[in-house]
């Protein structure tokens, strides 16, 4: 999928989370295999704070005059805002239910992790991209690019 030069740092970053996640997805119940997947869901995402930082502020923020107006940049908005609370609010419970008890991840939460990180991955690709690259001003594109990591830009990106 063809991406605005200043969204491609950030589509870049969806890569590894994609592959992490579909693989996470088709977890075996094995302890082993449990914990691997778990492992790599959460560093994955822990590594994406500044990413969605990002989508939480700056797009968010350049998106919001449009949410009265235009159903789509409502709904676009709310799902972002819903998934990434979803993200955090399965990755706090299995946190507080292994703390008091050390209460093993179950493969159920793996793959529920996997499915919903994926289904993210997705929705920002295939909607909130897009939306984005149809509001946002070139200012407001380039506002992205610049919050946007140096270690996910690469040179031949002419910006």
């Amino acid at each position: 999928m063809k991406r605005t030069n200043q969204l491609q740092p950030l589509s870049r970053q969806h890569h590894l989370g994609l592959n992490l996640s579909r693989h996470a997805k088709e977890c075996a119940d094995d302890p082993k295999e449990v914990a691997k997947h778990w492992h790599n869901l959460t560093a994955y995402i822990n590594d994406m704070q500044y990413h969605f930082q990002i989508e939480d502020t700056l797009i968010a923020k350049a998106l919001e005059p449009y949410r009265a107006t235009q159903p789509k940049v409502a709904s676009v908005l709310e799902t972002l805002d819903g998934q990434h609370k979803q993200l955090y609010q399965l990755l706090d419970a299995v946190e507080a239910a292994q703390k008091p008890n050390g209460k093993d991840i179950t493969v159920a939460q793996v793959k529920e992790l996997g499915s919903l990180l994926y289904d993210h991955i997705r929705f920002e690709e295939r909607e909130l991209y897009p939306t984005v690259e149809k509001y946002l001003t070139e200012a407001e594109l380039n506002a992205v690019y610049e919050a946007s990591p140096d270690s996910i830009k690469r040179p031949d990106e002419n910006r």
